[in-house]
C-alpha cells in the first residue's frame, strides 16, 4: 500500500516514506531541519486515511530529480563530495539506531575531516529530498535575495575614472521617472531611439533639480539597467510592435493552414498584388502600360493554385470573380491558348469550394451574396490588417514573381533612379500582357505538378513515400479524404458570379444606368406593349457583365434563379460595344456637356426673354388709344383683315428671278444610265413591320 519516497501530508505536515516493513514503515520530517528517521505503525496511518486526516500529495522535491549540473561545476564536486562522505551512513541498514548512526559518523569525521553538524545535515537532506544523490545539489537558486529589491545609501558600481562627478543615486523617485520616460518614448511604435528617451528623461529630472550639474544627473547605463531589469521581454516587443505589427507578425505561431482543412476544396485562398515589373501594349509595344495586377486563388489542403486573373483592372469584385470563374471551371482550353496542351487530370480542379477566404473589400456585400446562397460557398473575410490569416496565397506572390525577375526586363527595383546617370528601369519594359501570361501561366502549371513544397505539415495518416507536391496532395486528399469541390454549370456560374443591380421596366424595355434592352421575353411577357392595361414590375433583379454593355440578364422571379437575356436596344446603340466603364465616363461626359450647354441656354433664354417683352412693349406704345370700330365689328372683320394680308404677304414672297441668257446651251452629263432608278428609297415596310424579334 505504502511506496518507498512518497510523501504523505498529516495535517499540515509533510513525511517522507524511507523503508517499508511488515507493520511498520520508517519515515522523516520533510521540513523538519533537525529531524531523524522514525518508525510509524502501518495500521496508524490505514486508520489516519480514513479519519481524513493523512492523504498522499505531491513530493516538493521533484524538480530536483531531472536536474543535470554542467561537468566540472561546484554544483557537481559539492554533489559528488557530500555523497561519497554519507554513503558509509545511508548504506547503514539500521540508520534509525541512533547508537548504531552515531558509531558511522564519528568514523566518517576521523575519515573526512568534517564536522558532525556537516555529516547530520547532508544525511537530513538525502532523506527529506528523496534519497538520491541530486538532493546534496547546493541551493543556489536561493542566493542573492532573487525577487527583493536592495537599496544602497551610496552609488553603486566602479568610481568614474575620466568623468568628474560622483553620479546620481538611482531611488524610487528616480526610478519612477525612468518608468515614466521609458513607457512614454520607447515602450511605443513610434521607434523612438533609447538615447531619445534619456535626453527627455533628463529634461524631466532637471525641472526637480534645477541647479543640478550635468555630470550628476542619471546616466544612459542606469537607465538602461533599470529597462532591462525592469521590463520583460515579451511586453517590450509587443508595445513597439504596436497592435497591429504584434498580431501580424509578432505573435507566436501555434498552428498551420493545413491543419484546419480535412482535404482538397474545403478552403481557397484569393488575394490580389501589383506585380513588381513593368508591361508594354500588345498593339504599340512603344507604349508602356504599367503594372499589371495578379489575382491569384489558391487551395489551402494541397496549395495547388487553382486560378489567377492577370489585367489592369484594380483589385476589385469585377477582377476577382474572373479568378474565381477560371478557378471554378475547366482549364484546358484556356492553357491552349497559349500554346500548353494538358489534360484535365494534370490541372483537376474543376468546381466551386466550400469556403472562400479573402480580405475584407471585394467580396464583402450583397454582390458575393449568389455565391453564398445559391451555390452554398461559405465566404470568410479577414480581419482588418490580418493579412498574415491568407499566409498560403501571400507566400506565393513571391514564389512566382521570383521565376521571372532575374530575367525579365522592366522588373521594380526599389527605386527608379539609383544614381546620376543610371537608366529608368520602367523605360526597359520589353514584355506584353499576353506574354506575362503565358510566363505566369507556365510557372503556374510547374508549381502544381512538380514544385516540392518544403515544410509541409503531413497528417498522421499520410505515407512517407507521398511526393509534397500540389498535383500528388490533391489526388491523395480525394482518395483518402473528402472532397469538397462542388461542380456548377460553366454559363450559369459566369452569369451568377456578374454584379446585381435594379433594373426599371417601362414600354422602351428595361434600363439601367441609362441604357435601354430588349428581348423577346420582353415582348411575350407584354411588359413593352404601351396599354394602360399592361401590369408590368416598377423593378427588377438584373446580372450585368463590366466588360460589355451589349447584354444584360434579367431575373424576372426574385424566387427563382432563372433568368434570360437581353440585347442593347437601337434607342441606346451610341454605347454598341462599350462597356461599362465606358457608358459611366460617357454618361458623365455627357452631364458635364449638358450642364454646360444649359448654361449657356438659361444665359440665352433670359436674351430671349427680354428681345420679347422689349417687342411686346413697342407693340403696346405704337397701338392705337381710340378706336373707331366697335368690339363686334373689330371681331367680324377678322375674316376680311386675313384676306388681306394674306394677299400681300403673297405678293412679298412672290420670286423673281434674275434675266437667264440663253444664247447659249450647256454640255449635258449623265450621272447613270437612263433607266437606272435613282429615287429615294423607301423604308415602309421596315418601319411599320411587327417587332417580333428582339
Amino acid at each position: 500500500m505504502f511506496q518507498i519516497n512518497e510523501v504523505l501530508q498529516y495535517e499540515q505536515t509533510l513525511y517522507r516514506i524511507l523503508m517499508v516493513f511488515d507493520y511498520y514503515v520508517l519515515w522523516i520530517q520533510v521540513n523538519d531541519d533537525k529531524a531523524f528517521p522514525e518508525f510509524v505503525e502501518i495500521a496508524e496511518l490505514e486508520q489516519g486515511f480514513q479519519d481524513e486526516v493523512i492523504k498522499r500529495t505531491n513530493d516538493p522535491y521533484r524538480d530536483i530529480f531531472t536536474v543535470i549540473p554542467e561537468p566540472g561545476s561546484t554544483a557537481q564536486i559539492k554533489r559528488d563530495e557530500n555523497y561519497a562522505a554519507i554513503k558509509p551512513l545511508i548504506e547503514l541498514e539500521d540508520c534509525y539506531e541512533s547508537k548504531a548512526r552515531g558509531r558511522v559518523v564519528n568514523q566518517i569525521v576521523a575519515d573526512t575531516g568534517k564536522t558532525k553538524q556537516s555529516i547530520y545535515r547532508f544525511a537530513r537532506r538525502y532523506w527529506q529530498r528523496g534519497q538520491i544523490p541530486n538532493a546534496l545539489l547546493p541551493d543556489y537558486k536561493n542566493s542573492g535575495a532573487k525577487g527583493q529589491k536592495r537599496r544602497a545609501t551610496t552609488k553603486l558600481g566602479r568610481p568614474r575614472k575620466y568623468m568628474p562627478g560622483t553620479g546620481a543615486l538611482i531611488d524610487d523617485f528616480t526610478e519612477k521617472l525612468f518608468r515614466t520616460a521609458i513607457e512614454r518614448h520607447i515602450l511605443t511604435d513610434k521607434g523612438k531611439p533609447f538615447r531619445y528617451a534619456h535626453n527627455r528623461l533628463k529634461d524631466i529630472y532637471e525641472q526637480y533639480f534645477p541647479d543640478l550639474p550635468e555630470e550628476e544627473l542619471p546616466t544612459l547605463r542606469q537607465m538602461e539597467h533599470f529597462y532591462k531589469r525592469e521590463y520583460h521581454q515579451v511586453a517590450k516587443i509587443e508595445a513597439q510592435a504596436g497592435e497591429i505589427k504584434r498580431k501580424k507578425d509578432i505573435r507566436p505561431l501555434t498552428g498551420t493552414a493545413a491543419a484546419d482543412v480535412l482535404g482538397p476544396g474545403m478552403r481557397y485562398e484569393i488575394d490580389a498584388t501589383i506585380a513588381d515589373i513593368y508591361l508594354v501594349s500588345d498593339t504599340e509595344r512603344s507604349n508602356i502600360v504599367g503594372r499589371p495586377i495578379i489575382y491569384m486563388v489558391i487551395d489551402v489542403f494541397s496549395r495547388m493554385v487553382a486560378g489567377f486573373y492577370i489585367g489592369f483592372e484594380n483589385p476589385s469584385y469585377a477582377a476577382a470573380i474572373q479568378a474565381l470563374y477560371m478557378a471554378s471551371t475547366d482549364k484546358t482550353e484556356y492553357c491552349r491558348k497559349f500554346g500548353f496542351d494538358i489534360t484535365p487530370e494534370e490541372w483537376p480542379c474543376i468546381g466551386l469550394p466550400s469556403a472562400l477566404l479573402a480580405d475584407r473589400g471585394e467580396l464583402m456585400g450583397h454582390q458575393i451574396e449568389c455565391l453564398d446562397k445559391g451555390f452554398g460557398v461559405r465566404i470568410e473575410n479577414t480581419s482588418p490588417f490580418r493579412s498574415e490569416a491568407k499566409g498560403v496565397v501571400e507566400r506565393s506572390f513571391n514564389t512566382f514573381q521570383a521565376v521571372f525577375k532575374p530575367f525579365s526586363p522592366g522588373v521594380v527595383t526599389g527605386t527608379k533612379i539609383k544614381k546620376q546617370g543610371d537608366r529608368d528601369y520602367r523605360l526597359d519594359a520589353k514584355l506584353t500582357i499576353q506574354e506575362f501570361t503565358k510566363i505566369i501561366l507556365a510557372s503556374v502549371l510547374y508549381h502544381n505538378q512538380y514544385h516540392v513544397i518544403n515544410g509541409y505539415d503531413k497528417a498522421a495518416d499520410m505515407p512517407t513515400d507521398l511526393p509534397n507536391n500540389p498535383l500528388a496532395l490533391w489526388n491523395w486528399g480525394l482518395q483518402h479524404r473528402t472532397g469538397r469541390l462542388k461542380k456548377p454549370e460553366a454559363e450559369y456560374l459566369r452569369v451568377a458570379l456578374m454584379p446585381r443591380t435594379r433594373a426599371t421596366i417601362s414600354e422602351s424595355g428595361a434600363c439601367i444606368f441609362g441604357l435601354y434592352y430588349t428581348s423577346s421575353e420582353l415582348l411575350k411577357l407584354g411588359w413593352m406593349h404601351r396599354s394602360k392595361e399592361v401590369k408590368r414590375p416598377e423593378k427588377v433583379d438584373v446580372a450585368y457583365d463590366l466588360a460589355t454593355a451589349d447584354y444584360i440578364y434579367i431575373y424576372p422571379d426574385s424566387k427563382s434563379n432563372s433568368y434570360f437575356a437581353c440585347q442593347l436596344s437601337t434607342r441606346s446603340r451610341q454605347f454598341s460595344g462599350a462597356s461599362f466603364w465606358d457608358v459611366w465616363q460617357q454618361n458623365d461626359e455627357l452631364k458635364q456637356t449638358q450642364a454646360d450647354a444649359k448654361l449657356i441656354a438659361d444665359e440665352r433664354k433670359r436674351v430671349l426673354e427680354r428681345q420679347v417683352i422689349g417687342v411686346v412693349k413697342q407693340a403696346e406704345k405704337i397701338a392705337p388709344k381710340q378706336i373707331g370700330f366697335s368690339n363686334a365689328e373689330r371681331i367680324r372683320n377678322i375674316r376680311d383683315n386675313r384676306a388681306d394680308e394674306k394677299a400681300k404677304e403673297r405678293k412679298t414672297r412672290a420670286y423673281k428671278p434674275v434675266e437667264i441668257d440663253t444664247s447659249k446651251s450647256a454640255q449635258v452629263y449623265y450621272l447613270s444610265e437612263p433607266d437606272e432608278d435613282l429615287d429615294f428609297p423607301d423604308f415602309s415596310d421596315q418601319l411599320f413591320k411587327e417587332d417580333d424579334d428582339a
